[in-house]
């Protein structure tokens, strides 16, 4: 038990500060030093110790012995950059529909998996690794449209750019939205959409 304490501790801490540095990187440094402070919380920490295994996340060993993930669950919820957050009950549907991200988030949501498949992958990580694992979920992701082709467009500028070219965009990205501009350089919103339905 003190393995996986150590070992889910370390991993915690490693992300954050992965995490950390790409939101510094990307311009948006408050985000990175409040990025999952929640995973050390009493609801989060005790089962990533208990379910820690080191090559994946705690949650999902913890969905395949109890049927869901409570330290999951308390996550998203309390953790704007996870898309899962991002959802509400539609007035005319009235289902539980995903909503519109904002683009800090978004930022935020991407600097949270580039570092995730860094940790998880140590020293076989590659540009492409991110967007691969976006893609495989794709299908079944219950993600509001404008956000996931935002990500989407991150992940692949990532891939096919590498690093410092993305985190250059983010920044001018990161100070446009200051001033009020959202519209996102090089990135077609409708299109995009269009493409993915």
């Amino acid at each position: 038990m003190f393995d996986n304490l150590k070992g889910h501790f370390l991993t915690v801490v490693r992300h954050r500060r992965k995490v950390r540095e790409h939101c510094f990187k990307a311009g948006i440094i408050w985000r990175g030093l409040w990025h999952d402070l929640s995973k050390f919380s009493p609801t989060e920490f005790i089962p990533g110790v208990l379910y820690f295994q080191g090559s994946r996340s705690p949650n999902e060993k913890e969905r395949e012995v109890t049927g869901c993930s409570r330290a999951w669950m308390h996550h998203k919820g309390r953790n704007r950059h996870h898309f899962e957050y991002w959802t509400d009950y539609n007035t005319v549907t009235k289902k539980l529909e995903p909503v519109k991200m904002p683009d800090v988030f978004i930022f935020e949501m991407f600097c949270d998996r580039v570092a995730a498949s860094k940790i998880y992958n140590k020293e076989n990580y590659t540009d492409d690794m991110p967007l691969g694992y976006f893609m495989r979920a794709k299908q079944r992701r219950i993600i509001e449209r404008e956000t996931a082709a935002k990500l989407e467009f991150l992940l692949t500028m990532l891939a096919e750019r590498g690093e410092e070219e993305t985190f250059r965009y983010i920044r001018k990205q990161v100070r446009r939205s200051r001033r009020g501009m959202t519209d996102w350089r090089g990135l077609d919103i409708q299109k995009f959409v269009q493409e993915t339905k």
